[in-house]
């Protein structure tokens, strides 16, 4: 695959804006999301998103570029598998947020859509930030501080 040149930050100095260029646009983080249910070749990321192929292609080739996949030989010799990095596991949190968002304002009540659960399959809890001394945080409670 071809290098994938740097980003140009769209804000060089706020971790949200980097990480929405590296990852930001609707099929790598579908991409992502799919190779943590366990997707690992290229047939399958795109027939569990439906991406176009040259699409997939670019995406799979920025996200291994910025360290969030990486590629193997598959066991059987013939194809190529895709893999989380740690970098990209780290993603899971974020996915997760998505995820609940998406469960309370993206569908109508009542509408059917999936969920996620641990491995004795319980619904994962709602993930909810606490500071250090417990109590919940939000954007009323939060403020941006630069540093370096």
């Amino acid at each position: 695959m071809a290098a994938v040149p740097e980003p140009s930050w769209t804000d060089p100095h706020c971790p949200v804006a980097r990480t929405l260029d590296l990852v930001g646009d609707r099929w790598s983080l579908l991409v992502v999301r799919d190779a943590m249910d366990g997707a690992r070749s290229f047939t399958e990321f795109q027939r569990r998103t439906g991406i176009a192929r040259n699409i997939l292609t670019d995406r799979l080739r920025k996200l291994i570029a910025h360290g969030l996949l990486t590629q193997r030989t598959a066991p059987s010799g013939r194809r190529q598998e895709y893999l989380l990095t740690d970098a990209g596991r780290d993603l899971f949190p974020v996915v997760l947020t998505l995820r609940q968002w998406g469960e309370r304002h993206a569908f109508s009540p009542g509408e059917a859509h999936s969920i996620l659960v641990d491995q004795q399959g319980n619904p994962v809890p709602e993930l909810v930030p606490a500071g250090a001394d417990g109590d919940p945080l939000d954007a009323d409670t939060t403020s941006v501080r630069k540093i370096g």
